[in-house]
């Protein structure tokens, strides 16, 4: 296992036309802060991945540590053919260096002429049996210059959902988001129902989750780019929520972090010995198709990676390992495939107001 350390900020502040390197700003992250962020990521990937190995029951992650020639590198962990899971992944990764990435001076044109350090962790699975859904997540850091933030999510993608499994997910989310603000979960739910979506099929990616970026203590919840959305108007409801500095928001993506086995492992155990043949396993398969198109067209964590060198094989360890597109595919009324459409792949109020599911084919 290759270690990669973490450079000082002073080691990646650009120097100004001045020659002096200039001082961060008031509301700054503590002087460790890429120390404790950086630890913490790789601690949640170990976590994850005991986890996952344990729910599996057969299979092991195989482990590949890369290294950066711009600065930086990480560790990916992939896991294929196990008990459960077809192909899965969980990646940490610690990146630095002068050039910052276009989508990031699109959002943030202030880091202009710094230098960067940005560390997260991702992780996609893909399941075997297609009773149990498809789930990602990422939490990530950002510094630049005077510039900081959390961002992050999680998300699950059911093929033949089931409303327990989802009213479960959105509440163990809930429960993190409460323990540090009582509108964390309903801005970052909207929100997640705003990003997630394909917008040239019209759908959600899933049933959603949680979604956040740019949040460094300063200005409302949102900070994404549909202004009118529900998510917006209900950050605007909110208003700037106090006492958010950088010790409470590392507090929170932790709590959201340490969320997701709880919020995962009981859909496995419930689903994991159902029986399913060739239309479900199809029909997987076909709306595995989804997953590609959405993480290939809209994700800005391929984006970021595409565009800062990272390692290809780690970005794309997000796509499924089969997956078929078909033609007009319209699925038959009255079945469980046609109720994704009709009733999971919409925003819904999981926890106040579950949809009712009527018996299907």
């Amino acid at each position: 296992m290759t270690a990669f350390a973490t450079p000082a900020k002073s080691s990646i502040t650009h120097p100004e036309a001045n020659g002096q390197a200039q001082p961060m700003v008031a509301g700054a992250p503590p002087a460790d802060s890429r120390e404790r962020v950086g630890q913490w990521m790789r601690q949640i990937q170990d976590e994850i991945c005991q986890g996952l190995t344990a729910a599996d029951g057969a299979g092991q992650f195989r482990e590949d540590a890369w290294e950066r020639p711009e600065g930086g590198g990480g560790r990916s962990r992939v896991i294929t053919n196990g008990g459960v899971f077809e192909q899965g992944g969980v990646n940490f990764s610690e990146v630095w260096g002068t050039q910052l990435p276009p989508s990031i001076l699109t959002q943030r044109p202030e880091a202009a002429g710094h230098g960067f350090y940005a560390t997260g962790t991702s992780m996609v699975l893909h399941p075997k049996n297609p009773y149990i859904p498809t789930v990602h997540l990422n939490y990530r850091y950002f510094e630049a210059g005077p510039v900081w933030w959390f961002g992050g999510g999680i998300d699950l993608t059911p093929y033949y959902p089931f409303v327990e499994d989802v009213v479960h997910f959105h509440q163990t989310l809930k429960d993190a988001c409460d323990r540090h603000n009582p509108h964390y979960y309903d801005t970052f739910k909207l929100w997640c129902d705003e990003y997630f979506f394909l917008k040239h099929r019209n759908e959600t990616r899933g049933v959603g989750g949680i979604f956040f970026d740019y949040q460094d203590g300063t200005n409302e919840l949102y900070r994404g780019p549909d202004a009118q959305g529900p998510a917006a108007h209900h950050s605007k409801q909110v208003g700037v929520p106090a006492q958010r500095n950088w010790e409470e928001l590392f507090g929170f993506v932790q709590d959201c972090g340490r969320a997701f086995l709880p919020a995962y492992v009981p859909i496995i155990e419930r689903r994991q010995s159902q029986e399913y043949g060739d239309r479900e396993r199809n029909f997987q398969l076909y709306r595995r198709g989804r997953y590609v198109e959405f993480n290939l067209v809209y994700d800005r964590g391929t984006i970021f990676g595409l565009q800062t060198n990272g390692r290809t094989e780690s970005i794309l360890m997000s796509l499924p390992p089969l997956v078929r597109w078909e033609y007009g595919y319209q699925p038959d009324p009255n079945t469980r495939e046609a109720s994704l459409y009709e009733i999971f792949l919409k925003p819904q109020d999981w926890l106040n107001a579950p949809p009712q599911v009527p018996g299907l084919a």
